[in-house]
C-alpha cells in the first residue's frame, strides 16, 4: 500500500526453499535488539542416494565423484549462490535478475509493456510503463523460520536502516552497512496476516487502512515513520473494538490513534506490535521464543535522550494542528 497512487511500489516476498539435496540452516549472526537481528543463510549439502533408489534421477552431492557432478548434473549452491558456506544476497539477487530478464521475453506482455530494471544489489526491483501507465515493483528474497510467519529477507526494514523515527542521533555510515550473507529479520508477514485478520471483522474493511492512509500523507516533515504509524495503528485495532469502525466514525478514530501516540509519547513507551504482544491472533504462527519475551520499546531511545523526547513532543503539536 501506498498513501499516494503516483509513487506505489508493489512489493513481493518470494520464499527460497533448498532444491534437492540441500539444507538451509539458520544462524543469528548477533544478540542485539530482537527487532534488529540479522542471521545467516547455512547451506549444508545432504545425501539424496535414496532418492536415486527410488527411481528418480537424482545424483548426489556428497556421493558422487566430482567428474560425475560436473557432467550430468548442476552444480550445487556452494558454487553459484553463496559465499563460503552461506547464503549470498546479492548473489542470490543478481541470478533472479536474470532469469526474469530472460523470462520477460517470452511472456505476451512483453509486446505492449515496457520494462526497465532499476539497480539494486540486495533484491529485483523493476518499472513497468505502458503509455501513461507505470508502475513499480520490488521482489524480496525470503527465507522462513521454521513453520512461522517470520522470514529472514534479502532488504533491511525500515527499522532497521535507522528509519523508526528522526528523533535519535544517525549512527556513523559505516553502521548502515549490511554484509552480503546477512540476511535481516523481518515481521512483515506476520503483519500482513494481522490486518487481513482485521479485515474480515470490520464493518468496513476499508476504513482502518484509510485511518492509516491519511496520517502517512500528512506525516511529512513530522519525524514519525510510516512504521511508527503502522505499529500504532495496529494497537489501537486491537483496543477499539472493531464494531466501532465504521464509516460514520471515521473523525473519532483519528483522535483514537492521536491520542495513543500521546499517551505513548508520554511514557516514552509504543511497544512492538509482534513480539510479546498477548493480542495478537492465534492464526499468526510465531517462534515460540517470540511470544514470551518481553515486549519491546520502539520508543526507549526517547527515555534515554530528553532531547530527542521535547522534539518528538513538538512533532506531535504540529500533527495535532495538521
Amino acid at each position: 500500500w501506498s498513501p499516494r497512487e503516483q509513487d506505489v511500489v508493489y512489493r513481493v516476498l518470494v520464499p527460497l526453499n533448498p532444491p534437492p539435496g540441500h539444507a538451509f540452516h539458520l544462524e543469528l549472526n548477533s544478540a542485539g535488539q530482537m527487532a534488529a537481528r540479522t542471521f545467516g543463510v547455512r547451506v549444508e549439502l545432504v545425501c539424496t542416494c535414496k532418492r536415486e533408489q527410488l527411481g528418480q534421477k537424482l545424483l548426489c552431492f556428497l556421493h558422487h565423484s566430482q567428474e560425475e557432478l560436473r557432467r550430468k548434473q548442476k552444480p550445487s549452491l556452494l558454487e553459484t549462490l553463496c559465499t563460503g558456506s552461506y547464503l549470498d544476497v546479492e548473489k542470490t539477487s543478481h541470478w533472479f535478475y536474470q532469469l526474469v530478464r530472460c523470462s520477460w521475453l517470452h511472456l505476451p506482455q512483453s509486446y505492449s509493456w515496457h520494462l526497465v530494471f532499476q539497480p539494486c544489489s540486495r533484491s529485483c526491483q523493476f518499472q513497468l510503463s505502458k503509455g501513461k501507465k507505470s508502475l513499480m515493483v520490488e521482489m524480496l528474497f525470503g527465507v522462513r523460520q521454521g513453520d512461522s510467519d517470520i522470514f529472514v529477507v534479502s532488504q533491511p526494514t525500515e527499522a532497521q536502516k535507522g528509519g523508526s523515527s528522526v528523533f535519535v542521533s544517525r549512527q556513523p555510515a559505516e553502521a548502515d552497512f549490511i554484509p552480503s550473507t546477512a540476511w535481516p529479520e523481518t515481521y512483515a508477514v506476520a503483519e500482513v496476516k494481522f490486518f487481513q485478520h482485521i479485515a474480515r471483522q470490520v464493518p468496513c474493511e476499508s476504513l482502518h487502512l484509510k485511518c492509516l492512509q491519511v496520517f502517512t500523507c500528512i506525516l511529512r516533515g513530522t519525524g514519525f515513520s510510516s512504521s511508527t504509524w503502522k505499529t500504532v495503528v495496529m494497537h489501537v485495532l486491537t483496543t477499539v473494538p472493531l464494531s466501532r469502525w465504521r464509516r460514520r466514525e471515521f473523525e473519532r478514530r483519528l483522535w483514537d490513534i492521536m491520542a495513543y501516540l500521546r499517551r505513548c509519547l508520554q511514557l516514552k513507551r509504543l511497544e512492538h506490535f509482534v513480539l510479546g504482544n498477548e493480542r495478537l491472533p492465534a492464526e499468526i504462527s510465531l517462534p515460540p521464543a517470540m511470544r514470551t519475551v518481553e515486549p519491546l520499546n520502539l520508543f526507549e531511545h526517547l527515555a534515554r535522550d530528553p532531547a530527542a523526547h521535547r522534539e518528538a513532543m513538538r512533532a506531535y503539536g504540529q500533527l495535532r494542528f495538521r
